[in-house]
């Protein structure tokens, strides 16, 4: 493939015989960042798939296991690190200046020489860069948040355990600067979201309330937007490996449906 952003490419061992994985370094912001590319073997056009992973630094790193799940559905997939980890540069700021890597990443997939259209997937903390880029994309051909954010303020709110990590990465409280929370939330854009979007949510959540997605689910609603929400009342923030194959098959199928 050939894009002007990527930097170098490398061979990662695969777990799959017939996906091939490598670690890309790209440009973002002039920053050399890393992330990984999982590509069906085969010369087929396909669908791309940005994964946008939850977490900050060693916490909800990308694994190559779960981007083979999603490119054995038939997709080329695409996940960024995020600047400052696994060897790139700069500093990972939770959907702040960091949203330019996911952003970045969409651009790989469009010029890759197989991808057709580009999804986007959001997990978690990547629920905020998934409805981020789908706004700046307007090409995007679906959205799917699964347990994501879509309210940082809420997630301070909520998260005792995060807020001393979301002052010293986002630079204070949401009371004494409102405008870096805002900034990093998507709800205050969405009408500038136009691709069909899935929320997937655990109603039991306890790292990303449900609230989440129905605040989500609530303004698109209000916009008339086409927009499709499961929800699992009685699953958490991570689903069993049964439930979870299922709905992986299940979003990637309703991926495909949308146009």
């Amino acid at each position: 493939m050939y894009c002007l952003d990527i930097v170098d490419m490398e061979r990662f061992p695969s777990p799959h015989p017939y996906v091939e994985l490598s670690i890309v370094t790209y440009y973002s912001e002039g920053y050399k960042v890393k992330g990984m590319l999982a590509e069906p073997k085969g010369e087929e056009a396909l669908d791309g798939f940005l994964y946008l992973r939850g977490g900050i630094k060693g916490v909800g790193k990308v694994r190559p296991s779960r981007l083979v799940q999603f490119a054995c559905e038939g997709f080329i997939v695409f996940a960024p690190f995020y600047r400052g980890n696994q060897g790139g540069e700069g500093n990972e700021d939770f959907g702040g200046d960091d949203r330019e890597d996911a952003f970045a990443g969409y651009r790989i997939l469009q010029q890759h020489s197989r991808v057709k259209r580009v999804h986007v997937f959001g997990f978690s903390r990547g629920g905020v860069m998934a409805l981020l880029t789908a706004i700046k994309f307007p090409d995007t051909a679906s959205l799917v948040t699964w347990g994501g954010v879509s309210d940082m303020n809420l997630t301070y709110i909520e998260r005792e355990d995060l807020r001393r990590m979301m002052k010293r990465v986002i630079g204070g409280t949401p009371t004494k600067y409102p405008e870096r929370y805002k900034f990093r939330t998507p709800l205050y854009e969405i009408e500038r979201l136009h691709c069909p979007t899935l929320i997937i949510h655990g109603s039991k959540d306890q790292n990303v309330s449900v609230d989440h997605a129905r605040r989500l689910e609530e303004r698109l609603k209000d916009r008339g937007h086409p927009v499709e929400s499961w929800y699992f009342e009685e699953l958490t923030h991570y689903f069993p490996p049964n439930i979870n194959r299922k709905v992986v098959t299940d979003l990637t199928q309703w991926m495909k449906k949308q146009s």
